[in-house]
């Protein structure tokens, strides 16, 4: 490839003849990254026993990884358009690893805690950089397809992550669910060395460092204040004052970024009624994702009575769903016959559909919920694709770093969205049905303090309301952003073709 070609951030010309071989290589980074994110949760009892670790420290374990990396995604994602992006992807798989061998040698949580930070550090470069260097390497007829396949290792590393924990630990320490991750990082850097085409923003001599700065202190003190709203209460005066520090820092960086020169997320991108059409649904999709999932895995426990890898074998369809419609290429055929609006509005629908499924058929046993979890699935492979292809090609291709930042900030944002506002449906629900039990919020509490097996079923038959209400709350969310989304993506296009005709 000519310097030319390297240098500049515009797409590789033509199709880049190796570009299934490093779209495999990204996405084996990407797997590596998504597995961290839920093969924690199987460790928890190992990391309580064996590094004395308190409900707390296990906390911070997982929230420290996704607070550092949800909160450095744009950053991430600018560094990567000014400096180089098979750089940035070469230093996050770098630092992910030696941040895993840390966790991995770790003899206390504070260092468990720490190597996880960085982790996220590494995390959050890779998340960013692997979608922007697929929209540079395939060109628009076969960037959906591959965008699907993107798609699909998020869906894959979702499902595979508890059970492949769970293998780990019946063999060996807790430890070996981290040093795992060592070979694949020592693969992948070999293989983005040998084969990932280098590209970048010529403009990215001056980097926006206070926009650095204000974006990752107020993402990441909006996100601690949605992860933590529903365990210290909404009102209370650590997530009031992380929320307000959020919202304050980020409108000072709005600020910033429309006066500097070269800034580090252009706000006209808001001006763009497709970028604000995806972003629309990409937070609701999400929004139902992160909520749903919150839900089922306390639905088949306590109302089901599954044991926990048993609850999580029975979310698995969900992904398996998105994994077979991605690979076979759904997706990726349906969008060309009814456009990025009309896959959009049929994938959200379909997820719509399937939280509703599962609220009103999943009660009584689990055929109706596997009903919901396939119908939700199809909608995912359908709709997020979509989306993620429509996000970044609402931005220029020299700021695909950026774009892929907000893909994934906005997934991150939906996420703990769905879990606190699903969450406190839940419990406000909840709550009200048994006012008179003590501990009435939790499940076990309120059970434990039950004096009858009478009054114990009736408290389970509330827990169930609950969930059914909140998840009927998340169909008509994610129904409504799906519209939503689908009007403006199709009011872009008209405009476009107006512009186009004149």
């Amino acid at each position: 490839m000519t310097a030319t070609a390297t240098e500049t951030g515009t797409a590789l010309p033509g199709r880049h003849p190796q570009r299934w071989i490093i779209l495999g290589v990204i996405c084996l980074a990407q797997l590596t990254v998504l597995l961290d994110n839920t093969v924690l949760s199987v460790a928890i009892p190992s990391l309580t026993r064996e590094l004395d670790a308190s409900t707390a420290d296990i906390q911070w374990m997982i929230n420290a990884y996704s607070l550092v990396q949800s909160g450095l995604l744009l950053t991430a994602g600018n560094a990567a358009d000014r400096y180089g992006r098979k750089k940035m992807l070469v230093a996050g798989l770098a630092l992910f690893g030696i941040g895993s061998l840390t966790a991995g040698l770790a003899q206390s949580s504070t260092q468990l805690i720490a190597a996880r930070a960085g982790m996220g550090v590494g995390g959050a470069l890779l998340m960013t950089t692997t979608l922007a260097v697929v929209v540079q390497i395939f060109d628009d007829t076969e960037r959906v397809k591959a965008i699907g396949l993107w798609s699909t290792v998020n869906s894959l590393g979702f499902a595979a992550g508890p059970l492949i924990g769970g293998v780990m630990l019946d063999h060996f320490w807790w430890g070996a669910i981290f040093l795992v991750n060592i070979p694949v990082v020592a693969i992948g850097l070999f293989a983005v060395v040998a084969l990932v085409p280098e590209s970048k923003n010529p403009q990215g001599d001056r980097p926006d460092l206070l926009g650095a700065l204000l974006s990752t202190i107020g993402m990441t003190a909006v996100v601690y204040a949605i992860i933590s709203g529903p365990e210290h209460g909404w009102t209370s005066t650590q997530v009031a004052a992380s929320a307000v520090t959020g919202v304050l820092v980020l409108g000072v960086f709005v600020l910033w970024e429309l006066r500097i020169p070269h800034p580090m997320l252009d706000m006209h991108f808001f001006r763009n009624q497709r970028f604000i059409g995806a972003v629309a649904g990409a937070i609701l999709v999400a929004f139902g994702m992160g909520g749903s999932l919150f839900l089922l895995t306390q639905h088949l426990q306590f109302v089901l009575g599954y044991g926990p890898l048993d609850a999580g074998l029975r979310t698995a369809p969900l992904a398996l769903t998105v994994v077979a419609l991605n690979l076979t290429g759904v997706g990726a055929r349906l969008l060309p016959r009814i456009g990025t609006p009309g896959t959009i509005a049929v994938g959200m629908t379909l997820v719509s559909a399937g939280l509703a499924s599962i609220a009103l058929l999943g009660a009584d046993g689990y055929g109706g919920m596997l009903l919901g979890l396939v119908t939700m699935g199809a909608g995912v492979a359908l709709s997020m694709p979509a989306m993620a292809n429509a996000i970044m090609g609402a931005i220029p291709p020299e700021k695909a770093g950026v774009g892929a930042g907000v893909n994934g900030t906005l997934a991150e944002f939906g996420n703990g969205l769905g879990v606190a506002v699903l969450g406190a449906v839940l419990n406000s629900r909840f709550a009200a049905l048994v006012p008179t039990v003590a501990g009435a919020v939790s499940l076990p509490a309120a059970l434990a303090a039950a004096g009858s097996p009478g009054e114990r079923a009736r408290i389970s038959d509330a827990f169930a309301s609950g969930l059914e209400t909140s998840q009927l709350v998340g169909a008509v969310a994610v129904l409504a952003g799906g519209l939503l989304a689908a009007m403006l993506l199709r009011r872009a296009e008209r405009a476009d073709e107006v512009r186009a005709a004149a």
